[in-house]
């Protein structure tokens, strides 16, 4: 399987260069040449999860990765449970919040970090990975890299824009793993680490790679639990996925999945009020703006760079897009308003992110009257958010036990300003 660039502007490349590169020379994202028909060769088949993703995963790296090998990564990488819980008639949440991190995150980051070992076996030099974070990325990627020999993590945050337990997740590992503290958005942070992918200078002494959604590595692993979820609930029903959309990267996942023969009526585009691309969808016309902080953090993006992916999926057709994508959005008071009925109707308790996901699907059954099965993706454990969570349901959170651990932890950061000339120098001298 070969990987070619969305902007069309450089040679296509192995899966193992596309796993290291991150971004393409030219700027652009990565994405299969060919997307391979999976589903009708497994919807009849029970699967554990791992040997799930082993089938959906080994088209795109069988030339690279031997049987054996991808079956032990896969089994290290996907040890926990991913239950899918039917909360009301018809509509079920797909909880990807039992990794290490409590974080949907888990899935790509564990991936991606033992195929980076595994390649890095037969490399000398030491790989830098370089992410942004608006959450749950940076603790994931922090968690399944620690301690992983040749790896280093140098992970970008926004200051004042991820919750108490998310910065604790991020800053108190040490080792192998650097936090830096970056005073602006998300968006800044994303901005820098564009930048030094695309300093050639930085480039030809570091070797850096992306753990960000920009990697194809995130997105291959991301698409194994739409088949999951699917396999739960009915294999002949055509499923309404919802997703809590940021940087659209677990949508893509998504896309990629059903374009692999997965059976889905719609993908609901569920975001907060950061809505760039659910105007793009009503306009056709696409402007990025500065991210707004809201409750759902984690989705606080301004200009989400897998557009550029779902838009090359669908030829550039606005039209193709927007028969497949239905976009709602939501403002904070109604992110809580969701977390307090649904816990009284429910007793299910919603983060903010899964919030605003259930709220796009229940409006996607306003707009037109689908019966079909919907699926919400959970992407964090409620226990991560108790300021805004417990003063909406009047309780108490259960803390698992991996947060209540990290209390008591020093927190270890770098406060660093908005300048992506900051960020070169810091990687520079780390490294020389």
């Amino acid at each position: 399987m070969r990987y070619y660039s969305t902007k069309g502007n450089t040679e296509p490349v192995t899966f193992q260069e596309a796993l290291f590169q991150g971004l393409a020379p030219d700027g652009g994202l990565y994405l299969p040449e060919e997307i391979p028909k999976i589903w009708d060769q497994i919807s009849h088949t029970d699967f554990t999860y791992p040997g799930l993703a082993f089938e959906i995963l080994k088209p795109y790296v069988h030339e690279e990765i031997s049987d054996s090998t991808l079956t032990e990564i896969v089994e290290r990488a996907f040890s926990f449970d991913v239950p899918v819980v039917k909360i009301q008639k018809g509509n079920f949440i797909l909880e990807l919040f039992h990794g290490p991190t409590l974080a949907f995150k888990d899935f790509a980051a564990r991936f991606m970090a033992r195929t980076m070992e595994y390649f890095l076996k037969k490399r000398s030099k030491e790989l830098t990975v370089l992410v942004a974070t608006s959450g749950d990325t940076g603790s994931a990627v922090a968690n399944g890299f620690l301690g992983v020999d040749g790896i280093r993590v140098v992970i970008l945050y926004p200051k004042g824009r991820v919750s108490p337990i998310q910065e604790r997740q991020l800053t108190t590992l040490g080792d192998n793993i650097t936090s830096l503290e970056i005073d602006g958005s998300f968006d800044d942070c994303q901005n820098m680490v564009k930048f030094a992918f695309m300093d050639r200078d930085l480039r030809e002494k570091i070797q850096l790679s992306s753990a960000n959604s920009i990697n194809i590595a995130r997105l291959l692993p991301q698409s194994v639990y739409y088949f999951w979820a699917v396999k739960q609930i009915d294999n002949r029903a055509s499923v309404i996925f919802s997703v809590p959309s940021g940087n659209f990267g677990n949508l893509t996942g998504g896309i990629l999945a059903k374009k692999m023969g997965l059976p889905v009526e719609n993908f609901v585009i569920s975001t907060n009020i950061n809505d760039v691309v659910p105007k793009y969808l009503k306009t056709g016309i696409y402007h990025a703006r500065s991210s707004i902080h809201t409750l759902s953090n984690a989705m606080d993006v301004g200009d989400p760079s897998n557009l550029a992916r779902i838009r090359n999926l669908y030829g550039q057709d606005i039209e193709k897009i927007r028969s497949e994508l239905t976009g709602f959005v939501f403002t904070d008071d109604e992110t809580i308003e969701t977390i307090t009925n649904t816990f009284l109707e429910t007793n299910y308790i919603l983060d903010p992110h899964t919030a605003v996901g259930y709220s796009g699907l229940q409006d996607y059954r306003k707009a037109t009257g689908s019966r079909n099965p919907g699926v919400v993706l959970a992407t964090a454990h409620p226990a991560k958010f108790p300021e805004c969570i417990e003063p909406a349901i009047d309780q108490k959170i259960p803390v698992p036990q991996r947060l209540n651990n990290l209390m008591d932890r020093e927190l270890c950061k770098t406060p660093m300003p908005n300048r992506s000339e900051d960020l070169k120098e810091f990687l520079l001298n780390r490294t020389l």
